[in-house]
């Protein structure tokens, strides 16, 4: 990393660039167009907001991962979020309610805040916190679901909200998607993209990337399918192992170059859809960017974490909201610290560095 780097500045040409290349995959879509466009006004809104509380010292993320639920209906092999008991089969107690969920909203959008990733276990069971979300035009929810309880109401949900963006969950083929998803959820998420397709509504795809399916999920017949079906953005998430015997399905440097190359000469040839990769080479890009650095993770509960594959909190956002949560003593260290800037052998350095995140939190 260069000692130059501007992570500000980073980040928001980032952002700028993904409203620019989201804008051209509308084009035959009249309303999504005119949603998108009304919505690059918002974000550079946003932008100068976070411009603003730069300035006075406190630096706004672009982004907020929300996992509004821990429950999921799907035993996906390998889930993380199973792996760190954050996703449960039982109704949980003392989740955050509608009411909680709608004031962050609220919160983020006058913070600055453009993006909330809608997340869970599966956040399409709470369909009252999806319609909460489609009542803030100014912030666009990718909502991450296995797709498996998407119904007419959710169709029509879509169509009324154009700020509310299903990213579905998919492996590769129907083999690779069932093995690990479940018999039939393929086909069901074929289904879904077809119809979401026939009334016009932007959605996108969410891939884990791993050592064995990396091929497949960058090859051209795959990704031509999905553009195909109507889908207008792919987003890779590259495996973190969530235990010492999965370790080999987690990208080393050599997949991670080729799909950095296969994303390049994608965005370079096929501008229909958008390609995005996370974490991406964080190692050339002044590191991770999580803890509030570019984004932040609230759980079911109100616990504000560093990431999703870092479930580690101090502060609680029912009592601190969201401004408290990007203050807290764990936030503050991590930033101040130079953990996030540490050199590791790639993927999460959260999860590499675990042992001293861990230890942050008992000096507090």
């Amino acid at each position: 990393m260069t000692s130059n780097f501007n992570l500000q500045e980073y980040l928001s040409k980032g952002v700028e660039r993904l409203m620019a290349d989201v804008l051209k995959t509308t084009f035959k879509h009249p309303r999504e167009s005119a949603f998108m466009v009304k919505f690059a006004a918002a974000t550079a809104a946003a932008s100068k907001k976070r411009r603003e509380a730069e300035a006075r010292g406190q630096h706004i993320p672009s982004f907020l991962i929300a996992s509004v639920t821990s429950r999921c209906n799907l035993h996906c092999a390998g889930c993380y979020s199973r792996c760190n008991d954050a996703t449960v089969d039982a109704l949980p107690v003392r989740q955050l309610s509608d009411e909680d969920w709608l004031r962050l909203f609220s919160e983020a959008d006058a913070l600055g805040i453009s993006f909330i990733l809608l997340a869970g276990g599966e956040p399409m069971l709470r369909r009252d916190i999806m319609e909460a979300a489609g009542k803030c035009p100014n912030i666009l929810f990718p909502i991450f679901t296995n797709g498996t309880f998407m119904d007419e109401r959710y169709f029509d949900l879509f169509d009324k909200c154009r700020n509310l963006v299903p990213i579905m969950s998919i492996e590769g083929g129907k083999a690779a998607t069932d093995v690990r998803r479940g018999r039939g959820i393929y086909d069901r998420l074929i289904r879904n993209m077809d119809e979401l397709c026939r009334r016009g509504l932007i959605f996108g795809a969410s891939i884990t990337v791993t050592t064995q399916n990396i091929r497949e999920v960058t090859s051209d017949a795959f990704l031509k399918n999905l553009s195909d079906r109507g889908c207008q953005a792919v987003i890779y998430v590259e495996y973190v192992p969530v235990t010492e015997a999965s370790g080999d399905l987690a990208p080393g440097d050599e997949e991670r170059a080729y799909l950095r190359e296969e994303l390049k000469r994608r965005r370079a040839n096929h501008p229909e859809m958008v390609y995005i990769s996370f974490p991406g080479d964080e190692k050339r890009s002044g590191g991770c960017v999580a803890a509030g650095r570019g984004f932040f993770h609230i759980n079911s509960h109100g616990g504000a974490e560093p990431c999703p594959f870092s479930p580690y909190s101090d502060v609680n956002v029912r009592e601190t909201g969201l401004e408290g949560a990007l203050n807290s003593p764990l936030f503050s260290a991590l930033r101040e610290g130079g953990i996030l800037e540490n050199d590791h052998t790639g993927g999460c350095v959260l999860y590499e560095q675990r042992d001293a995140v861990e230890k942050l939190l008992t000096v507090q």
